[in-house]
């Protein structure tokens, strides 16, 4: 239940390259004449071999966010816009990447990852979902099938090209990306299959129109696209012009882009140009992401402005979370009580400040937060996965084990909670389950030796014919991560 990222050596680096290049595009490309198209018809079905494979390599390289509160409210905002969308050939599968640049872009199939960036640098979530919007816009026009369709194989140097940047980015990434870490990410990786594929003006000029139609259907300001827009145009003119995301730097202009936008909601009825922006929700994910991964002191200062997360109790969370990140533990405790008495009900101060008591020791609090999170908000995993470890420390595994079963039920691939099952299940006595479960952790973790060593005590240890189909399973899932290695 935390964020992941695995760095990547140099040497591994271009051998995974070569790899991955051949497994992606391998079984998408027949013998043709370098005249013909790179991937042949791109069929719907191949789109999906393609999207499959970019994922898995997309989350286990990048630090993707899994707190619910996070990753619930974006998939919330993509899953209402997308109501709205026609012709979409995939299911929408939503990851929230770490990283602090204003972008969001759909890969092949589907697969739409959104920037904290985009939160901590917008005001409304109107600005949020209008870029949001723009992107589902390319996925239901399959802007990204058509362009890969046209590539020929003569190009494949290029896509290689696209690859090796893409594995660059994510060596260069990490929990503590430096900056220029970020940069290669973003300018590699992030938008990579883009700059290679460039989207043409009637691409973008039809994202812009069909998103903001998207936008407005689902009942948004359409004013957002555009001061999205406006916002990203002026924070990449500060940062310097390679850091304008690529949706923005296409032809048209982003000026003729901007103005074109603007005319068509003059045009639209006053009282959908009028439409109020809640952003409560918005502002509470803000102050989370800004509280767990913004620089310390930059976080501390929007929280001294921040008059409204001031009586809500949240810029008290904030100060907590920040102080308790640099190791402050009497400054954090103070924040968090008095986050507490002036939101005794609120299920993620709640949740924050039992983690808080539950990592440094105090089990007292952090059973009566942690327990009271969990009742107020039982979707909260999060709040669950501490509660989960706290009963397993207090030696009552058999409701650990169900609480991190039922994690598991919504996220399968998550590395830490599968370890901790792991733990539990042996304490427990039960050691074929808790060794296969530190296996699925080694392997969704990308730990080659550990998968190896797991893998073997499973091997070792398997007697019943279900023990050995699970076995079985085990070895088709390590095989099939390992291509990643």
């Amino acid at each position: 239940m935390r964020i992941t990222a695995q760095d990547t050596g140099l040497a591994r680096f271009f051998l995974c390259m070569l790899l991955i290049a051949q497994l992606i595009l391998g079984p998408l490309l027949s013998a043709q004449t370098a005249s013909a198209s790179l991937l042949g018809d791109f069929t719907v079905k191949q789109e999906k071999e393609l999207g499959e494979k970019y994922n898995t390599l997309m989350r286990a390289r990048l630090p993707i966010i899994e707190d619910p509160e996070i990753t619930r409210y974006i998939r919330g905002i993509v899953d209402d816009i997308a109501v709205h969308v026609p012709k979409l050939a995939f299911t929408l599968k939503t990851s929230v990447v770490l990283n602090h640049n204003i972008n969001a872009f759909a890969a092949p199939a589907g697969y739409v990852y959104v920037f904290t960036g985009l939160i901590t640098n917008f005001d409304h979530e109107a600005e949020l979902a209008g870029v949001i919007a723009h992107e589902l816009a390319h996925v239901s026009h399959r802007h990204l099938a058509a362009r890969i369709k046209k590539q020929q194989i003569t190009q494949l140097g290029m896509l290689a090209g696209m690859l090796a940047g893409m594995f660059m980015g994510m060596a260069a990434g990490g929990d503590n990306a430096s900056e220029a870490g970020e940069a290669m990410i973003y300018g590699s990786f992030a938008a990579g299959t883009q700059t290679m594929l460039n989207y043409s003006r009637v691409d973008e000029r039809e994202a812009d129109r069909s998103g903001m139609q998207y936008l407005v259907a689902a009942g948004y300001n359409p004013k957002g696209m555009v001061s999205a827009f406006q916002k990203i145009k002026k924070k990449a003119w500060l940062a310097g012009a390679g850091n304008l995301p690529k949706y923005l730097s296409t032809h048209p202009a982003v000026e003729e882009r901007i103005t074109y936008l603007d005319r068509s909601i003059q045009k639209m009825d006053p009282a959908v140009q009028k439409r109020p922006m809640d952003d409560t929700k918005f502002r509470r994910i803000k102050a989370l992401i800004m509280a767990r991964f913004l620089d310390p002191q930059i976080a501390l200062d929007a929280f001294s402005k921040d008059v409204q997360h001031e009586e809500q109790g949240l810029a008290d969370m904030g100060r907590g979370i920040v102080y308790a990140r640099e190791n402050k533990i009497s400054e954090a405790k103070a924040a968090f009580e008095k986050a507490v008495r002036k939101a005794p009900n609120d299920p993620l101060i709640l949740r924050e400040a039992g983690r808080f008591h539950y990592l440094k020791g105090d089990q007292d609090l952090a059973v009566k937060y942690l327990q009271k999170a969990v009742i107020l908000n039982g979707d909260d995993l999060f709040a669950l996965f501490y509660f989960a470890r706290l009963l397993d420390d207090k030696g009552e595994s058999k409701q650990a084990i169900q609480y991190f079963e039922r994690i598991l039920r919504t996220l399968p691939e998550d590395s830490e909670v599968h370890y901790y099952l792991g733990r539990t299940l042996g304490k427990s006595g039960q050691l074929f389950e808790g060794y296969t479960q530190l296996a699925y952790s080694a392997i969704y973790g990308l730990n080659k030796k550990k998968a190896r060593m797991h893998l073997k005590k499973v091997e070792s240890l398997a007697k019943t014919d279900a023990q050995k189909e699970e076995l079985k399973k085990l070895k088709e899932l390590y095989k099939k991560r390992s291509e990643f290695w």
